[in-house]
């Protein structure tokens, strides 16, 4: 299949050939959202931790005489209910990865660029590249491709280009990446995802 390649500079328009095994599937929606649940869970750092009452230092006594006070029967100062106490339920570091067979994500990620280009969210353009690093001249380039008004902008190139990336960073709604950086939510969240011709390539030849 045929993608049309928009000009920066203005000029006509080309075409690319893409194949349709990775930018014409069919969108699994339950797919999709599973290994977008998948991405965020492994993200989670899974590391706090709470003593229980055996971890608390100290209550190795009684504190009083079992009978004859009036006041209630304790055995330790640790307890859950004592100031200083272990806490009941205590939690413990764990892993909330999920596993995702290698099968599943490259369908899920066919499935993800199908349904950005049939949305009309995928502009591929042929260069995405600035003489220097100015801000000034990032925001120029976003309102040329008509992106200045949108809430969040993916841009992908073949390879991180510098003066892009710090060009772009005090834009907030703007990202940077390349290829091999791609991943599920970055590409679901993105209002618009800009692709250079020669990334294109690459996602086809890695998904095929």
């Amino acid at each position: 299949m045929e993608l049309q390649v928009k000009n920066a500079s203005g000029g006509a328009p080309s075409q690319i050939t893409v194949p349709e095994g990775v930018f014409a599937r069919p969108f699994n929606e339950t797919l999709v959202h599973q290994v977008v649940v998948a991405y965020l869970a492994g993200a989670r750092a899974g590391t706090r931790a709470q003593k229980s009452r055996a971890q608390v230092s100290g209550g190795g006594s009684k504190p009083w005489r079992q009978k004859g006070t009036g006041r209630a029967r304790a055995g330790s100062t640790r307890g859950p209910i004592w100031r200083g106490g272990g806490v009941t339920f205590a939690a413990r570091p764990q892993d909330h990865s999920q596993k995702v067979n290698r099968k599943m994500y490259r369908v899920a990620m066919r499935a993800i660029f199908s349904e950005l280009l049939r949305q009309n969210r995928l502009l591929v353009v042929e260069e995405l590249t600035l003489p220097e690093i100015k801000t000034k001249q990032m925001i120029a380039r976003l309102a040329t491709m008509g992106l200045a008004d949108q809430r969040r902008v993916l841009l992908v190139n073949e390879g991180i280009d510098l003066n892009l990336y710090l060009s772009s960073r005090n834009l907030g709604q703007v990202a940077i990446s390349d290829v091999s950086g791609l991943d599920p939510v970055s590409l679901v969240s993105a209002d618009t995802v800009v692709m250079t011709a020669g990334a294109v390539q690459r996602v086809g030849e890695w998904l095929g």
